[in-house]
């Protein structure tokens, strides 16, 4: 064999010496070379021994844990009990599906069998797929729990634990549960840890759950080199229509838009679908039915954008994704991290266009530091006012934001302003501007004679995609963090407007 021959060995899956119907199942999916975490994790664990993945998303981790699974499967038999051989704990609905699916493909020239255990359906199912003892059980940690205390999962035969994006298991609140989980499972066993960051929380976890793992590591701070980053500065109120612009980009071929809250995302797919886009919205409120649909529907080809919210970023693995657009900027870093990587998988290419406001700049600055790069600004005309208007706009909601809405009033010029009355006696006649009846300021900063405002707002910190309206909506995202400035809690005005009457009638 030449020394070219032996390097190309090497590099190949060939040289794990993975069972002949796995290297086929590869071959059909048309993988040939290892990822790097695939390279480094795989020999680890047909090893036996425990791992500690560190990696941003994209990068083929699920491959890394699933092929030495299936090979331990294949290779030894089982000690006993008629549960799972393989429990794989993962924190949302959608990456519980995917990581299935991708079992099924490697696994398919086998006898392995595979399921899934997920909440927002029926148990019953999932009950009887049980009893039939699957090898392989990928589960979320609420319905498991379930099942466990019911009777119906038992996990005394699990021979290797995966935990999957175990940092955002915590960010969900699932920590405590994957702790009960852990104390169902026999202690002999060899147990797998992936996440993309590594938390205090998370690695207080490994240290109580892993016993002298190998750590593959991958640059988990730094997001795949092959996304293009670009941050576009816009105004509150027209970022609608700079989505639009992006989206008619002609590098555009299909995007996930990212919002902070459930209602807004459902509200800019309608509004993107009434602008004559494939748009669907993908949220907590929807049923596990309708959320596999729309998955679907965008994997095929059917819907072209995908408005989702932070719940779906960790779950989603589409091919071809040319753009990530956080209408929203991420609450955090890493968030920022999780989101941008749906694009630019499988060494692709993409784009991460985040839309920023004179309010996100903070945000920006983290962001930044955690990728250890500048992110280029990319202008586009029209986008963001400037001068005395965006000064005052700007004063306006950090006013509202803390809780004082009557602060700032929207000047006027000074030819067309009324003086408030004087105190001392006046000596003027008539109707002249001093005997006018003061205009009083109602909570959204509107006069009484003012207009009442209309249109729903979209936006992280403020307004957002607008129809018209001057307010801004005050709301929390999925995790109950607040955002977004302006409060629009009614007005004291009279019907039909004009200024109040005096007190004496």
């Amino acid at each position: 064999m030449t020394s070219s021959s032996k390097a190309q060995s090497k590099s190949s899956f060939a040289s794990f010496g993975l069972d002949k119907n796995l290297t086929r199942a590869l071959s059909d999916m048309g993988f040939t070379e290892p990822r790097p975490i695939q390279a480094k994790g795989i020999p680890a664990v047909m090893l036996g021994r425990d791992v500690l993945g560190l990696a941003a998303t994209g990068t083929g981790k699920t491959a890394a844990f699933a092929l030495p699974i299936l090979e331990h499967l294949l290779k030894n038999k089982a000690r006993g009990g008629n549960g799972p051989r393989v429990l794989i704990v993962a924190p949302t609905r959608e990456l519980v599906v995917q990581i299935h699916a991708e079992i099924e493909l490697l696994a398919k020239y086998t006898n392995v069998r595979a399921m899934t255990v997920f909440g927002g359906v029926g148990a019953g199912p999932q009950i009887r797929e049980l009893r039939k003892s699957p090898d392989i059980l990928v589960a979320c940690p609420g319905r498991l729990l379930d099942l466990a205390n019911g009777g119906s999962a038992k996990l005394g035969s699990v021979e290797m634990l995966v935990l999957d994006e175990a940092d955002h298991m915590l960010d969900m609140g699932f920590l405590p549960d994957v702790r009960r989980i852990v104390k169902l499972v026999p202690r002999r066993r060899q147990n797998l840890l992936f996440s993309a960051t590594m938390p205090k929380e998370i690695l207080r976890l490994t240290e109580n759950l892993l016993l002298n793992p190998v750590t593959v590591e991958l640059d988990h701070s730094k997001p795949a080199d092959t996304i293009e980053h670009a941050l576009y500065p816009v105004d509150q109120p027209r970022k609608f229509t700079l989505l639009k612009h992006i989206l008619a980009g002609d590098d555009f071929n299909s995007a996930i838009v990212f919002l902070r809250t459930k209602h807004r995302a459902k509200r800019l797919a309608q509004d993107l679908v009434k602008a004559g886009h494939r748009a669907i919205a993908l949220q907590g409120n929807m049923s596990q039915g309708a959320r596999q649909r729309a998955m679907e529907g965008f994997r095929n080809g059917a819907y072209d954008v995908l408005v989702a919210t932070d719940i779906a970023a960790r779950g989603i693995d589409v091919a071809n994704v040319s753009h990530v657009i956080n209408f929203d900027l991420p609450g955090t870093p890493d968030a920022y991290t999780h989101r941008i990587g749906r694009t630019g998988r499988s060494e692709q290419s993409g784009k991460a266009c985040t839309f920023v406001t004179r309010d996100d700049m903070s945000g920006v600055k983290a962001i930044e530091r955690k990728i250890n790069m500048t992110i280029p600004r990319v202008k586009v005309r029209d986008m963001m006012s400037g001068g005395r208007e965006a000064a005052l706009q700007g004063r306006r909601q950090i006013a509202l934001s803390r809780g004082t809405p009557n602060v700032y009033q929207s000047e006027r010029p000074a030819s067309s302003r009324r003086e408030r009355p004087s105190k001392s006696p006046s000596k003027s006649f008539g109707n002249s501007p001093s005997n006018s009846p003061s205009r009083r300021l109602s909570p959204n900063n509107e006069t009484s004679a003012g207009k009442k405002s209309s249109g729903m707002r979209f936006g992280g910190s403020g307004a957002g995609h607008s129809s018209g309206g001057r307010t801004s909506e005050h709301r929390t995202d999925d995790a109950g963090n607040s955002f977004g400035a302006g409060v629009d809690r009614g007005s004291s005005r009279r019907r039909g407007g004009g200024p109040r009457r005096g007190r004496g009638r």
